[in-house]
């Protein structure tokens, strides 16, 4: 029966999508619109003169593009129970998220914002089942790895992780298929919580699998080490969808892949605190369909000009593709001019589909080459077409000072499986990266850096490593790239370095 209904309901969103999909620009205009008759009635809107605004160019002009610091005196305020400051009214819930400077960041999830969040994740199921027929998934067992939903109140409002956030509004009509207990869900420690799943989950009929890749792959890894066996699959005969975010999923595939048995479908999504940004439409692309009528008005900065002191500022219908932007959120959560930190690019303006490419803060640019985190995956997927590998988690640094010999890029991988030849592999993903980046090559061409080297990790060298700085489990990523030795160093000093 639910997967009899969820066909009818599946045809129906696609039918509805299709209206803003169809009408993408004038849908931006919408929500602008919408956006700026709610500020207009907030401390912020009033600050920067909300009243006067009356196009998106206006707007340019009285709200300047910040992050988290440059707004944190609002957060604050709101953090502490003032109404009407950022968005009207108070927040339902503060998603707690790690911060750069600040510390942990509190974002506002409001009345308008949160019904956003729980509909695009049920739309991105939808989607697959509209374009696949698949919905046998929906009558077995579901797990959602996810952070703690135990939930701490201050100044009236909700506190918690975005996941755990969530956990509260797992419809009805999935709450018998849901795993793990909440019980389990509320385990604080990552590792107790991993093997107290493994428990609850191996005797019974899972179709459906959700988390972040690193989680599932330490999940996974578990459930086979507990039951003697090779493939997920022997052990869950039925599983037949993966649901990721978070990441990008590419440079975990293979290895995913070999845990499970064999390759079957999958959906990456793109949630964050600040906003359901997009979710994989299509089985046939790995785009993801940038969410147009969600409560978001975006803007788009080059990433070449971000630093720059008057940067071009662009809305969506001036994008271009193949271009990478800074991603600029403007949201129903009463965000404005926010900058999220990623980088987007363009691989489809009909409709308007992205592919993740970074962080604005994660590259490596020691010499100027700023090598992004598109560019390292890419090379290492093509890498490891050429000279089969598998790849647990991998990070790069660059090495500017070697005891001997030229500057380099070190490339910290924990391998699941060796390539035959690691000679050929090294050369290969160094030839990999001069082709996609031509600043990276004019430097090895020039002399100024020699080709990339490997250090291989130890075995849980990076459970091991995010431990260590107290960040393993919840959402909570390794940076693919630094700009320093900081996390290089880190590995050493853990001893998490094959010598």
């Amino acid at each position: 029966m639910k997967s009899f209904l969820a066909k009818l309901v599946a045809k129906f969103v696609d039918k509805q999508n299709k209206k803003w999909i169809n009408n993408p620009i004038k849908t931006q205009e919408k929500v602008f619109e919408y956006l700026m008759a709610n500020g207009r009635k907030t401390r912020f809107g009033k600050d920067h003169h909300f009243d006067k605004i009356v196009s998106y160019e206006d707007f340019k002009q009285q709200v300047a593009v910040q992050d988290y610091e440059g707004l944190k005196s609002y957060f604050d305020a709101t953090a502490n129970g003032e109404a009407d400051v950022l968005w009207p009214g108070k927040p339902l819930y503060l998603a707690k998220t790690s911060g750069t400077t600040s510390g942990a960041k509190m974002i506002p999830l409001t009345k308008d914002s949160m019904p956003t969040h729980i509909k695009s994740a049920r739309n991105a199921l939808l989607a697959y089942i509209h374009e696949t027929g698949n919905a046998e998934f929906l009558n077995g067992k579901m797990i959602f790895l996810q952070g703690s939903p135990v939930l701490e109140e201050k100044n009236g409002i909700n506190i918690g992780r975005l996941s755990g956030i969530s956990a509260h509004f797992v419809p009805q009509y999935l709450q018998r298929n849901r795993m793990p207990s909440w019980e389990t869900n509320c385990i604080e420690d990552w590792e107790t919580k991993v093997e107290t799943i493994v428990e609850e989950t191996q005797n019974e009929n899972m179709t459906l699998i959700s988390g972040i890749p690193p989680w599932l792959i330490m999940y996974f890894e578990k459930l086979l080490d507990k039951n003697k066996e090779t493939r997920v699959l022997n052990i869950f005969k039925n599983l037949s969808l993966i649901v990721t975010g978070g990441v990008n999923y590419d440079p975990y595939r293979d290895k995913m892949n070999a845990l499970i048995g064999k390759k079957i479908d999958s959906i990456q999504t793109y949630p964050a605190s600040e906003g359901f940004i997009a979710y994989q439409d299509s089985q046939q692309s790995e785009s993801l369909l940038l969410l147009l009528d969600n409560g978001i008005f975006y803007e788009f900065i080059p990433v070449e000009e971000f630093f720059d002191e008057n940067p071009t500022r662009i809305a969506l219908k001036d994008v271009k593709l193949n271009q990478d932007y800074a991603l600029v959120l403007n949201t129903t959560a009463g965000l404005w001019g926010y900058s999220i930190g990623d980088t987007i690019r363009f691989t489809s303006l009909q409709p308007y589909r992205i592919i993740v490419t970074g962080r604005i803060k994660h590259y490596t640019s020691a010499f100027g080459e700023h090598v992004i985190a598109h560019e390292v995956e890419t090379a290492l997927q093509q890498t490891i077409q050429k000279h089969p590998a598998s790849i647990i988690e991998f990070t790069v640094a660059p090495e500017v000072t070697p005891a001997e010999g030229l500057p380099y890029h070190e490339w910290l991988i924990e391998f699941g499986e060796l390539p035959e030849n690691l000679e050929k592999f090294e050369k290969e993903l160094d030839d990999r990266m001069k082709q996609l980046n031509p600043y990276y090559k004019d430097l090895i061409d020039g002399n100024v850096l020699r080709t990339l080297k490997i250090a291989f990790v130890k075995p849980n060298g990076f459970q091991v490593y995010m431990k260590s700085i107290g960040k393993l489990g919840g959402q909570n990523k390794v940076p693919r790239l630094s700009n320093d030795r900081t996390i290089a160093n880190a590995f050493y000093d853990l001893d998490m370095i094959e010598r």
